[in-house]
């Protein structure tokens, strides 16, 4: 996977909405300037890959898939991108499953996406009902741990107990944080810095 073919990808995906690569940008509530040609290299020239959250902001805006995405990176209907993790929030639960930052280390199922470069991401099938309407049980969400979170971000969370969490991250300081659910039914739930193992965020979801 070529910086290059990441870029002209991006470009066709603003073409096809008539838009331009600047039009895509503010569409997707990002700087205007984030997929200009100037910010596709690194001052001293080498060539610089997009976000995971750049694209997948784009991708949602354009209200086009990664599927889709894939198939323009390849130039043809499929076959593009690389193997990542997919795991259910069942098994995410348990104990030895995931690494210290974050990622699944037992996972053998894996699903096609994009190549962006060395940033490290997973599926997650939801289960339960707390993030209705928005994620669905059966709704695949990808998940990128290690990257900054802030109030109002979609998160994935696990507890030191095991139990894994979708939910948006509501108020937090060193000793609390707030997750809220999307489904009323469902309370917001206040727990201890302790009482979590770590927290990713959401970037894309695949309804």
């Amino acid at each position: 996977m070529q910086h290059s073919q990441i870029w002209r990808a991006i470009d066709q995906v603003a073409e096809r909405r008539g838009m331009t690569a600047s039009g895509l940008a503010r569409a997707a509530g990002l700087d205007a300037t984030t997929f200009n040609k100037s910010k596709r290299q690194a001052p001293d020239g080498k060539p610089r890959w997009p976000s995971t959250e750049s694209v997948a902001r784009a991708l949602a805006a354009a209200e086009t898939s990664w599927d889709e995405f894939a198939a323009l990176l390849a130039g043809k209907s499929g076959g593009a991108g690389r193997a990542i993790p997919i795991v259910g929030m069942a098994r995410a639960g348990a104990d030895g499953f995931f690494d210290e930052q974050g990622f699944p280390v037992g996972a053998d199922e894996t699903v096609r996406f994009p190549d962006l470069g060395d940033e490290r991401v997973y599926a997650l099938e939801i289960a339960g009902d707390s993030m209705e309407p928005m994620y669905r049980a059966g709704d695949v969400v990808i998940v990128q741990p290690g990257a900054a979170v802030r109030r109002g971000d979609r998160v994935v969370v696990r507890t030191s107990a095991g139990e894994v969490l979708a939910k948006i991250l509501g108020r937090r300081n060193d000793q609390t944080i707030e997750l809220i659910s999307l489904n009323t039914a469902h309370a917001p739930r206040e727990l201890s810095t302790a009482e979590i193992d770590w927290i990713a965020r959401i970037v894309w979801a695949s309804q």
